[in-house]
Formats: structure tokens, sequence, C-alpha cells
């Protein structure tokens, strides 16, 4: 399983409860878009996981800066997977990164709104936020393969099922 977070917005902690817990760490790998905000918390999500893949989001402090990329492009079940926070990405240009990248899913954050999109080519999946959702529900995305497909499924941190779509491989 792959698990996808975004927008911690903590200071000390990684904030990480339910089953958004257990994702993060029953997962062969983690995707973060963004906003972890301090080095405290890039650390205690990466100490929970066997393998952290982050990017920068537009409040993360100089010490997270400098060290995540703006955008990562991962290989998992046979997909390509382009991560990135989205503070400077419209819909176009993400999907102008999406082909530039050859991806399959573009995971983004920023918004705190979990959303599964299908552009026809590409899917995006914004996992919204699981620790501050603002006005949105809270939650994070969970992949897995599902009869030769995977399966992508937002869930909240209880566990409750939000929406699933399945990217064909």
């Amino acid at each position: 399983m792959l698990a996808a977070i975004s927008d911690t917005h903590g200071t000390d902690d990684h904030r990480l409860t339910g089953r958004t817990l257990d994702a993060v760490r029953e997962a062969d790998h983690v995707l973060h878009a963004g906003d972890f905000m301090t080095e405290q918390v890039l650390d205690a999500i990466d100490a929970e996981c066997e393998r952290l893949t982050g990017v920068v989001g537009n409040n993360d402090r100089p010490a997270v800066r400098a060290r995540l990329p703006d955008v990562a492009t991962v290989s998992w079940e046979g997909l390509t997977i382009v991560v990135v926070h989205g503070h400077e990405h419209t819909e176009t240009a993400l999907g102008m990164l999406a082909r530039q990248e050859n991806a399959d899913i573009v995971v983004v954050g920023h918004s705190h709104k979990p959303v599964l999109t299908d552009f026809g080519g590409w899917t995006l999946v914004n996992p919204g936020s699981y620790a501050d959702p603002r006005r949105y529900q809270p939650a994070h995305a969970e992949l897995d393969v599902m009869a030769g497909d995977v399966r992508v499924r937002l869930r909240s941190p209880d566990g409750t099922p939000i929406s699933t779509t399945i990217v064909e491989r």
C-alpha cells in the first residue's frame, strides 16, 4: 500500500491518529504533499513510516525547505506519481506537469479539500488534510493494487471511506 497525506500544519509532532496513523505505518511508501511546517513534524512523520517522499509547501519553514524538493516523481506498482504542493499550480499547470513527467497520478495538497478527479490520462489525488481540515472533511489517501489495477481511496481518520477511483495500469 501507498499512503498520501498533506497539510499537517504542525509545530511539534505529526498529529497522526486513527486510520491515518495506521495507514502511514502500514504503507510501503508515504507521500506528503507539503506543509509539514517544521523539521520536528517532518522527522516525526518520517519516524512513523518505512519510506517517505515529501515536497515543500508554502508554509514550510526554511529548515524544511532545505531538505525537500518542490516536486517529486516516484514509480510505484508500474505507475508514475508526481507529488507537488500545488500552491503555484493551476489545473492547467498540473496537467502540463502530468504530461511532462508522463504521470499516471498527480498528488497535490494546499487546498485542504480531499478530491479524486480523473482528467482522462491522469488522475488528480488531493488527500486533503488529516490534521487541519479547515472547512473540509479530514482525510488521507490510500492506494493499493486490486485486480491488477490501482484503487485510490480517500478515507477519514476514523477509517470511513469518502470516495474511490480505479487507475488502470
